[in-house]
């Protein structure tokens, strides 16, 4: 008892926004005292995305809702949290279906500009009254397509316009997928608004975000809309890719591999117990198991999705840390409208060398204190297996072969399906304003699933 009174004490606080921090407070029996602080927006982006977007657990549907688009004064408000992600059924033979995609023609994120409708840059009555009558095609081609671009629309130029712009096609907000875990600042600063910043801070301007479908612990937006509301002056490009085509191209052999052994993300690591390694030896092995039962005790008391920690040795100084890991998953879904099988997988962002290689490109983002210290992630095999520099790297030259870079301007929208279309961003110069609203779903989609299965 008098020992576990020295142990050391980890406490995540609440996260009442993106400014607070949490404090860990390291002290033993032998006079041993560490202090970090590190931002909860840190262990935020570590388990979910802006960096890279994590994992979701097991298959569920998600919840039943059939809200109408609201104004922007209250939708905040009563919009609901992020949908469960739906996983599909099990594909019983992959390599089949990986075949059947190898003969298909896919078209992904065709663009709709102004000019092409017959309408002026400026005249935005026309553009709006254009989406109000061609929601139902517009929603079509985001499901189908994977994306829609949307070029020389002014109406999207201000926060205003653009929620006027996704209402009018009848899509259902949702909270942001981060929400239980940190608050993502919005784009005009206010609390409860439905338009979140899309990682635009000049500290992470040469960090290249790697592809990824948005999706924290186990809730993932069903769609989105990236909208810009001032271009970087050099870069910042918003970067897509077509899961179907990344399913294709992959090898079938790694395609067998991965979706047979599961996937398993580290989604965190806590660099804080190189203290331990002072103690006497009898006494680590206690001391390691209550560390590692109090820090699991308090981060899955914050989250609302299971977190397994490990130990392990990490960081530049290979100083001993725990490394959180979540459950395991599978690296292709089924699409819950069209029933098509695709790569829903997170590897091009999570893994630690696919980062590490384009750090040789951009420049190092040394992972040296406070938020980047646990801001960490890696991908494994779902038997906790490694994956080995080969594979790793296949999987980023599929990916980005697929890559299509999107230069956006002012006005400029991404509509895109988050299960179907991966994202990412370039790195960049100068300031850039890009913003984002998530979607649990929209209007008219019980009726394209009903079409797709007739």
């Amino acid at each position: 008892h008098a020992l576990a009174q020295r142990l050391p004490l980890l406490s995540l606080p609440s996260y009442p926004d993106i400014a607070s921090t949490a404090s860990i407070s390291v002290a033993n029996k032998f006079n041993t005292d560490i202090m970090a602080k590190f931002t909860i927006p840190a262990v935020a982006l570590a388990i979910g995305a802006g960096i890279s977007s994590t994992t979701a657990f097991a298959p569920a549907a998600p919840t039943a809702s059939r809200r109408t688009a609201l104004p922007m004064s209250s939708v905040a408000e009563q919009s609901p949290l992020a949908p469960l992600t739906v996983w599909g059924d099990k594909i019983p033979n992959i390599l089949e279906s990986q075949n059947e995609l190898k003969s298909r023609n896919m078209e992904f994120a065709p663009t709709i500009s102004s000019s092409d409708i017959g309408l002026a840059s400026d005249d935005i009555d026309g553009q709006l009254a254009y989406v109000k009558e061609h929601a139902m095609e517009i929603k079509q081609k985001m499901v189908d397509n994977g994306a829609v671009i949307f070029r020389e629309f002014d109406l999207m130029k201000e926060q205003d316009g653009f929620v006027k712009f996704y209402e009018a096609i009848g899509m259902k907000t949702c909270l942001d997928p981060l929400h239980s875990v940190s608050a993502r600042p919005t784009v005009n600063g206010e609390k409860n608004s439905p338009v979140y910043e899309a990682v635009n801070k000049e500290s992470r301007k040469n960090f290249f975000i790697g592809m990824h479908n948005e999706f924290v612990g186990t809730r993932a937006p069903r769609a989105a809309a990236f909208v810009c509301f001032k271009a970087a002056e050099t870069g910042g490009e918003f970067l897509i890719a077509d899961g179907r085509q990344i399913f294709r191209d992959l090898k079938p052999e790694l395609t067998e591999r991965l979706y047979n052994r599961d996937i398993r993300y580290s989604v965190m690591e806590l660099p804080f117990f190189g203290w331990v390694d002072s103690l006497p030896e009898f006494l680590q092995p206690g001391v390691m198991g209550a560390v590692k039962g109090l820090a699991s005790a308090a981060i899955n008391a914050k989250v609302d999705f299971s977190v397994d920690l490990q130990w392990g040795e990490g960081g530049y100084d290979s100083v001993k840390m725990l490394q959180a890991r979540a459950p395991s998953q599978p690296p292709i879904l089924v699409h819950p409208v069209t029933g098509e099988p695709h790569w829903f997988c997170n590897v091009h962002s999570h893994s630690s060398k696919l980062r590490k290689d384009r750090e040789e490109i951009y420049g190092a983002e040394r992972f040296e204190d406070g938020a980047s210290q646990i801001n960490k992630s890696d991908m494994y095999y779902g038997d906790d297996g490694a994956i080995s520099d080969e594979d790793l790297e296949h999987m980023d030259e599929v990916t980005m072969k697929n890559v299509q870079f999107v230069k956006m301007t002012e006005g400029d929208v991404v509509l895109l399906d988050n299960y179907k279309c991966m994202h990412g961003r370039n790195v960049f110069d100068g300031t850039r304003k890009h913003g984002v609203a998530w979607f649990e779903g929209w209007e008219g989609e019980e009726e394209m699933k009903a079409k797709a299965m007739a």
